[in-house]
């Protein structure tokens, strides 16, 4: 399971979401780029700092 954290890359903010595909997790957070920050138009380098910032999720044992 990988997730991203908004907060890591938008001060403040605490969305956040999880999935095992990091494409899904790039889809979700473009997304959320969109609707919850205003960006018009996601570029590579959203996307490459989006990437850069997902994270394995470590177990909870």
């Amino acid at each position: 399971m990988k997730e991203f954290h908004c907060g890591s890359l938008v001060p403040g903010c605490d969305w956040h979401t999880r999935h095992e595909e990091e494409a899904e997790i790039i889809r979700r957070a473009a997304e959320h780029m969109r609707q919850t920050h205003g960006e018009t138009v996601i570029r590579e380098t959203m996307v490459e700092a989006i990437r850069s910032r997902i994270e394995k999720v470590r177990s909870a044992a």
